[in-house]
C-alpha cells in the first residue's frame, strides 16, 4: 500500500500545499495527526480544498489544538496532554498521506520530537524544502536528523522559485533523490495545483 509522510525543513514552506497535491495525485487518504492553529482553517480543510479530496478521505486529527504554536506549547496552552498511544497510524483501504507539523525537530510534547514520531511510524518521508538561501543547511540537517533515527527517505521536493545550484547540490550531498520542484502558484487552487504537480513532481 502506498503511504508517505510529508514533512518540511521549516514551517510555512508549502508542505501542506505539497501534501494536497500528493494526496490528490494518489487518490489518497489524508491525515494530519497534530494540528496547532485552526484560524482561518486547519490543514485538513486546506488539503480538502486544494487537493480535491473527498470528505470521506480526510481523516480527523488525533489532536486539534487552537493555538498557532509549536505543538508542545499549543498543547500546554490548551490544557491537553499529547500521548503516543493516540498517534497510531490509521488503517485505511487505500493510499495514505500523513503530514507532520512544522519541521523535523519540532517538539510534539515535552519528551517527543516530530522525528521520533516518524521513526515510530516508519513511513517513507518526503522532505519539502525551500529553494532560497539557507536551504542547504536546513535540508542537510533535517536529513541527518531523520537518518540518525532510522527514518526511511523517499526523496526531497523543492518548493519555490528555481535555484539550479541548490536543487543540484542538496540531493547530491544527501544522497537522496530529488522529486522535482513545485513552483509558487498564483492563483493557487485545485486546478492549478493538479496541473503543476503533474508537470513538475516525480512520484517516488
Amino acid at each position: 500500500m502506498t503511504r508517505f509522510l510529508v514533512t518540511g525543513t521549516d514551517t510555512d514552506i508549502g508542505k501542506t500545499v505539497f501534501a494536497a497535491g500528493l494526496a490528490g495525485a494518489l487518490g489518497a487518504y489524508y491525515w494530519k495527526p497534530v494540528q496547532a492553529g485552526v484560524d482561518p482553517e486547519g490543514d485538513k480543510e486546506t488539503v480538502a480544498r486544494l487537493g480535491g479530496i473527498p470528505k470521506t478521505h480526510i481523516l480527523p486529527e488525533a489532536y486539534r489544538l487552537r493555538t498557532p504554536a509549536s505543538p508542545h506549547l499549543a498543547a500546554r496552552i490548551d490544557g491537553v496532554e499529547v500521548c503516543l498511544d493516540k498517534l497510531t497510524l490509521p488503517q485505511v483501504d487505500g493510499p495514505l498521506v500523513v503530514e507532520g507539523a512544522g519541521g523535523v525537530l519540532v517538539p510534539v510534547s515535552e519528551t517527543l520530537l516530530m522525528a521520533d514520531l516518524f521513526a515510530y511510524w516508519q513511513l517513507p518521508v518526503i522532505l519539502c524544502a525551500r529553494t532560497a538561501l539557507g536551504t542547504i543547511n536546513h535540508s542537510l540537517l533535517s536529513i541527518e536528523a531523520l537518518r540518525s533515527r532510522g527514518v526511511p527517505l523517499a526523496g526531497i521536493a523543492f518548493i519555490g522559485d528555481p535555484h539550479e545550484e541548490n536543487e543540484r547540490i542538496i540531493p547530491q550531498l544527501a544522497k537522496v533523490p530529488s522529486l522535482g520542484r513545485l513552483p509558487r502558484l498564483d492563483p493557487l487552487d485545485a486546478i492549478s495545483l493538479k496541473a503543476a504537480f503533474a508537470e513538475n513532481i516525480r512520484l517516488p
